[in-house]
């Protein structure tokens, strides 16, 4: 589904004549509310009155968004250096700004996403001659990796994706610019930028020029007219790739890469321009300086960026051991869950992965698909016309309080966390609606479910955590728990025969013995009138282990 058909639904129920933001008012004396009609002109004039808050690096604080030119915005996103598999910090990252470009879709912007890919460095350079590999040939390679781990991280495919090697015209005019105006030198076939050219370097970062890192992803050249000038340019080696350009044969330096692409495709002044936090220096501070070298209008409105990952309170490294790619994690646990995991914490606090964060978003996850999936059940087995057009003042104040807060946390620096936090509520009015006897003679009962399904589920259209289908995903989530706790479904069957043989002869020390084995691997048994059942849960050995730590 096109991303703004599936979250400009998010005010509607799923009989697309009514709207779930149900006008109810506290003290309301009726027992139901009716759902008022929204055609779909009157709900898009409310979707911009939403604000959105955003921290903007340059300031460094929160600003209310405005974009340069009413109802459109341009972003730009640093891509990843294309020489191996993508790891979570790169997860982060992007499901950051996935975030942010559907909630932008949300409230009715038409964005034009940019995110490039890096595939011509030294580092792809070194892996390509490690591996006896063409440069390009393993660059590309890489990039259509990443392809695979942003669509099983449900990343909406940008706008565009150029690649550094298809625009070397661009980057050649840019460096060329540079020079004209000034702020760039020549020594030996290599161009460098200038800093003392630009008083304005180190505002973003808030570096002045003496704390500079010199020679950051280069060796330093002590042929530099400062320390911390950087490579525009730099000449060809013997087996390295190179372009020609009017200094001779070479390849651009890093940085220049980006300024060039944003400016063929957004202009040299656009909206946001984002990455992680180990980006705001070097990297986004060159960018700032030679895009404004090149044209004194540059301006970007809003700089973003997410926090780190570490890795049981360490700060992820491949020389500390603690590297992990999104393969690895994902081979064990669903590509959902890892987003579940990372958007659980604000996108500009640093994040900490461990089994026990992993396992708890997992187990969520199966618990919102599960209550969702049983609500999917249920209205399926009714016929839709025969549902009425209002829904009880309970369930309406419980999707307004959600939406709200929804709204108002998403609106607030993309606060994912508090949005999180809120499901809880209408996820527990669906099961005491689904399970309690209570909820099973509740009136309207039905039309409640289908509403707070609809409201849940396109919440989560706008954190990227629909599933292809509720029955598939839970699926999934089954058999990366058994995979977790190396068992297959039959194994655990057998379990549940024992441990019911157990049962029936009052061996129910044995019975208790089972149970307990398979709750520590992460294997719960549910039982039931129509016998026993197992699903995905946080392993019992974990929470052990959590309790035996002082």
């Amino acid at each position: 589904m096109h991303i703004a058909a599936a979250v400009n639904s998010f005010r509607y129920y799923s009989r697309s004549r009514l709207r779930a933001r149900c006008l109810s008012t506290i003290g309301n004396s009726k027992s139901t509310v009716d759902i008022k009609v929204v055609n779909g002109e009157g709900t898009e004039t409310e979707l911009r009155k939403q604000q959105l808050w955003l921290h903007n690096t340059m300031s460094k604080q929160k600003e209310l968004f405005i974009p340069k030119v009413p109802g459109k915005v341009g972003m730009y996103v640093c891509g990843v250096t294309a020489y191996d598999l993508s790891h979570i910090g790169h997860a982060r990252v992007y499901v950051s700004f996935d975030v942010l470009y559907r909630y932008l879709n949300y409230l009715g912007y038409e964005v034009k996403y940019v995110r490039n890919f890096t595939d011509v460095d030294d580092k792809i350079i070194a892996r390509a001659n490690e591996l006896g590999e063409d440069p390009i040939k393993l660059s590309r390679r890489f990039c259509e990796e990443f392809h695979q781990d942003m669509t099983y991280l449900h990343c909406l495919p940008p706008s565009v994706e150029p690649r550094v090697s298809d625009h070397m015209p661009q980057i050649i005019d840019m460096i060329q610019q540079i020079l004209d105006n000034g702020c760039a030198y020549r020594i030996n076939g290599d161009v460098y930028f200038s800093v003392d050219k630009f008083p304005e370097y180190g505002t973003l970062s808030g570096r002045k020029l003496e704390d500079n890192r010199a020679g950051e992803r280069v060796a330093v050249d002590t042929r530099k007219k400062h320390p911390a000038d950087f490579a525009l340019w730099k000449t060809a080696k013997a087996g390295e790739p190179f372009w020609e350009s009017p200094w001779g044969p070479g390849r651009p330096g890093w940085h220049i890469e980006c300024s060039a692409m944003s400016a063929a495709y957004l202009g040299y002044t656009f909206d946001i321009h984002g990455g992680g936090m180990d980006l705001v220096f070097p990297h986004h501070e060159n960018e700032i300086a030679q895009s404004c070298a090149a044209c004194r209008e540059s301006n970007i409105t809003y700089w973003i960026h997410n926090g780190f990952v570490n890795i049981d309170s360490q700060k992820m490294s491949k020389s500390l051991g603690n590297f992990f790619t999104i393969r690895q994690v994902i081979d064990l646990y669903h590509p959902l869950a890892l987003r579940l995991f990372l958007i659980g914490t604000h996108y500009r606090s640093p994040i900490n992965y461990t089994i026990v964060q992993i396992e708890s978003a997992s187990d969520r996850l199966f618990y919102i698909y599960q209550a969702l999936y049983d609500c999917q059940i249920l209205s399926t087995q009714h016929d839709e016309a025969s549902l009425k057009d209002s829904i009880p003042a309970e369930t309406a104040n419980c999707i307004n309080k959600f939406q709200d807060e929804v709204l108002s946390s998403i609106s607030d620096d993309l606060h994912t966390p508090v949005a999180l936090a809120a499901m809880s509520d209408p996820l527990k009015l669906i099961n005491d609606l689904l399970h309690t006897r209570k909820g099973k003679k509740q009136a309207l009962r039905i039309e409640s479910i289908a509403a707070l399904e609809n409201t849940i589920r396109n919440v989560l259209a706008i954190l990227g955590l629909v599933p292809a289908s509720y029955a598939e995903a839970l699926h999934e989530l089954r058999e990366k728990a058994l995979k977790r706790a190396k068992l297959t479904d039959d194994q655990v069957h057998q379990k549940i025969v024992e441990r019911d043989t157990a049962r029936k002869n009052k061996e129910y020390d044995r019975s208790d013995v089972i149970r307990k084995d398979l709750a520590a691997v992460g294997i719960a048994l549910m039982d039931s009138p129509e016998g026993t059942t197992w699903r995905p849960a946080f392993p019992l050995a974990l929470e052990e282990e959590q309790v035996t730590v002082p």
